[in-house]
């Protein structure tokens, strides 16, 4: 089955270039492309996309607010952000509201579709100036309550640890003897019992209390 896509960006040459390389690749399929994010939300429901592709600087709604959206309406699909900006505010924003992922815009055609690949099974592939940006912030992560950690169960903690040593989706289910499905509600009631949107926040709060 392929990857479902979603695109979010306001430049439409691009739009334009993201739908012929990804939807002309086999085993992809771009569901919709939108020049804004405006009903961001509504569009995830709608077409139940794998991957959302989303720019940051947009008009009306950015990505990181729709990104906040999405997390506050429940909807747990993997965002890989795709802009021209790496300071570090843009992504330390984008990472801690619940980015899975952040790409520069010139990242090249495999490496992108590589990315797709990667964030729906449960990675979080980073250009790699901001690969080292974020190591950089989990070695100094958000405080939380230690008591949070205490509150997941063994096999929660185990799907955590395995989260945290870079292991995929589908590899933790391996490791774990279960399926990938039950591997996605462990992280959803992680995340939930963590208090937070995304993996790279359940990884940055297991390395301050492990």
């Amino acid at each position: 089955m392929s990857l479902r896509i979603l695109i979010f960006d306001d430049s439409e040459p691009l739009r334009q270039a993201l739908v012929l390389l990804i939807g002309g690749t086999p085993g992809f399929a771009v569901l919709a492309d939108f020049p804004n994010a405006l009903t961001a939300v509504d569009q995830v429901r709608a077409h139940k996309p794998d991957v959302v592709l989303m720019d940051i600087d947009m008009p009306g709604v950015s990505g990181v607010d729709a990104i906040a959206q999405f997390r506050q309406a429940g909807l747990l699909v993997p965002v890989i952000v795709l802009t021209i900006f790496d300071d570090d505010e843009r992504v330390f924003t984008a990472l801690r509201t619940g980015a899975s992922g952040y790409l520069l815009k010139h990242t090249p055609p495999a490496r992108l579709l590589d990315a797709i690949r990667e964030v729906h099974e449960g990675g979080a592939p980073m250009t790699p100036s901001v690969a080292r940006r974020a190591i950089q912030w989990l070695a100094s992560p958000p405080v939380y309550l230690s008591s949070e950690l205490t509150a997941l169960t063994s096999r929660e903690q185990d799907v955590l640890e395995r989260l945290a040593n870079g292991l995929s989706h589908s590899e933790i289910a391996a490791a774990c003897g279960i399926g990938v499905e039950t591997v996605r509600s462990h992280l959803k009631h992680i995340y939930e019992k963590l208090h937070v949107h995304s993996a790279t926040e359940a990884v940055a709060h297991y390395y301050q209390h492990r």
